[in-house]
């Protein structure tokens, strides 16, 4: 299957507003950041395109939702092999970036690093600038500038 197949399948089960801030809008942007910060970092791309679509697609709130990491790695595990194909490791490594997105992590295997940067760079749509501290990468660092300036258009 393409991404347009997997946008479909994650849309008919997508709970919030299409459009809205944990959106698809919001997955473009993270899917844009990662495939920039990937050039750098050395991440599996495709991992880090798949974690752009999958991270945010099972939240059922906009607000705090405490688990929603957990569901989007629970789907990820799903959709290998129906709506995605994945090697085995690389599935592990999305599951992981998708499970964890969320809790502050700072360390680890480069590629889920690289996931989280991407989405922790996107923040500027909820009006919050990205912290260097809270970034893992180098090369989430320098894109700061640039990241905010589009998160916020």
């Amino acid at each position: 299957m393409d991404d347009r197949e997997l946008l479909r399948t994650i849309r008919a089960q997508f709970a919030l507003d299409w459009g809205g801030i944990h959106g698809f809008p919001h997955w473009e942007r993270v899917r844009e950041n990662g495939i920039r910060l990937a050039g750098g970092t050395g991440a599996r791309l495709r991992v880090v395109e798949l974690f752009a679509f999958l991270h945010d697609s099972r939240r059922e709130s906009d607000g705090h939702d405490p688990g929603h990491g957990a569901r989007a790695a629970d789907l990820a595990r799903y959709l290998a092999g129906r709506a995605f194909e994945i090697e085995a490791p690389d599935l592990e490594l999305l599951v992981a970036a998708c499970r964890d997105h969320s809790e502050g992590f700072t360390e680890g295997d480069v590629t889920v690093l690289t996931c989280w940067d991407a989405d922790r760079l996107d923040l500027g749509r909820v009006g919050c600038r990205p912290r260097p501290d809270l970034l893992c990468t180098p090369a989430a660092r320098g894109l700061i500038d640039w990241a905010f300036e589009r998160s916020i258009r």
